[in-house]
C-alpha cells in the first residue's frame, strides 16, 4: 500500500463499514511503518490489510475486502499474504478483534485457525447509539504448532 493508493482504500472502507477509519488514519498506518499491503487485480484494489507489529506478536488492525469482490477468495488470500510477512519478521502470534455481528470475517478467522481468546466490552460503535463487543481472536504462527491455512 503506497499513499497513490489511499483514495481506494478510503473508498473500500466507507462502502464497507457504517463505522469507517478515515484516510488520515491510513495515512497514520503508512507514516508509523505498519505493514500495509493491497490485494489488487488489473490495477484496481479489491481489498487492503494492515498489521502491527512488537515484540514478536502481530495485531491485524484492518483488513477489508471491497464488497463486490467478497466471496472470491480475496480475504483468504491477503490473510495468508500477511501470515507471511509477520513470520518472516519472527512474529509468533497474531492477535485480532472483530465485530461479532460481522459473521463472514469471523467465519475468515476461525477458517484460518484463529480461535477465540477474550471479549471487549463496548468496544465499537454501533448503529443504535449504544457499543458492541469485539471477540478477540489468536492465531499461533509459530511452524511447529502448525498453523491452519497457512
Amino acid at each position: 500500500m503506497t499513499s497513490a493508493d489511499l483514495p481506494a482504500v478510503s473508498g473500500i472502507e466507507a462502502g464497507a463499514y457504517r463505522f469507517p477509519w478515515s484516510e488520515q488514519v491510513f495515512r497514520s498506518c503508512l507514516r508509523a511503518g505498519y505493514t500495509c499491503r493491497v490485494a489488487a487485480e488489473d490495477d484496481r484494489v479489491r481489498g487492503y490489510g494492515i498489521v502491527s507489529l512488537a515484540a514478536n506478536e502481530a495485531h491485524l488492525l484492518n483488513l477489508c475486502i471491497d464488497p463486490a469482490e467478497q466471496g472470491r477468495g480475496w480475504g483468504g488470500w491477503l490473510l495468508r499474504h500477511l501470515f507471511g510477512i509477520v513470520r518472516v519478521r519472527h512474529a509468533e502470534r497474531m492477535f485480532l478483534e472483530v465485530r461479532p455481528s460481522n459473521r463472514p470475517a469471523v467465519r475468515l478467522y476461525e477458517g484460518h485457525g484463529f480461535v477465540h481468546v477474550g471479549t471487549r466490552r463496548g468496544y465499537y460503535p454501533a448503529v443504535s447509539g449504544g457499543r458492541e463487543d469485539a471477540r478477540v481472536y489468536a492465531l499461533s504462527l509459530r511452524h511447529e504448532e502448525g498453523a491452519r491455512g497457512t
